[in-house]
């Protein structure tokens, strides 16, 4: 069994997941929950299911998928694992709210757990996210893909028939060419893609319709 909840958080219409099979452990990827209300719908989840969260991840640093790691690690005692080329992006989130969304916010500064680098897995019940580095956006960029599933957790490297933007300080057009090249090298066709933002995608439509994976 292998559940899949998405949250959509924030204004910015993140996609945040809670990720969950029969042993009713559970990971949360990129929490960007900022209303009250996104706190809630995480938390009333994760108790209506009696799940046991045992990782917090982060695709990126963005603010927006990790306006919710405050609040989680509080709530759950989770600290935020990321991949270490991000790691400083996340530490001084104030500043990025306050140059990038014009947004004074009030919270401690986040607590920081595992850094990730490419190659490493994270574990939960009885499966395993494998961490594969996607710089392009950001320089720590990254997805997560678990192979016993064929799903892959792409954040803001791959939308359905799009990309994430590379016009930001930390972004790399070519950073991101490389990404997407590996994508499609290394993901079967049948994989499952549940991106940062929109709808959910697989890599046999975007190898055949994407204009930036189409072979």
């Amino acid at each position: 069994m292998f559940n899949v909840q998405r949250i959509e958080c924030n204004p910015l219409q993140e996609n945040c997941y809670v990720v969950s099979d029969e042993t009713r452990e559970c990971v949360i990827i990129d929490c960007g929950a900022y209303y009250e209300e996104e706190h809630e719908a995480v938390q009333r989840y994760i108790a209506d299911q009696q799940l046991k969260p045992v990782h917090l991840l982060a695709t990126h640093g963005h603010l927006d998928h990790n306006f919710g790691v405050v609040r989680l690690f509080h709530a759950n005692g989770l600290k935020v694992e990321i991949c270490a080329e991000d790691q400083d992006m996340v530490e001084h989130i104030h500043e990025q709210a306050r140059n990038l969304f014009g947004m004074d916010i009030s919270e401690e500064r986040p607590q920081i757990g595992r850094l990730l680098s490419d190659g490493d897995t994270v574990t939960f019940g009885s499966h395993t996210l494998h961490v594969m580095r996607t710089p392009g956006h950001s320089h720590g960029s990254c997805l997560f893909y678990c192979k016993e599933e064929n799903v892959a957790f792409t954040g803001d490297t791959l939308f359905r028939m799009s990309i994430g933007r590379t016009d930001f300080p930390e972004s790399s057009w070519t950073d991101m060419e490389q990404s997407l090249q590996r994508i499609a090298r290394e993901l079967p066709a049948e994989t499952r893609i549940l991106p940062g933002h929109g709808p959910e995608s697989t890599m046999a439509d975007e190898l055949c319709y994407s204009p930036y994976l189409r072979q």
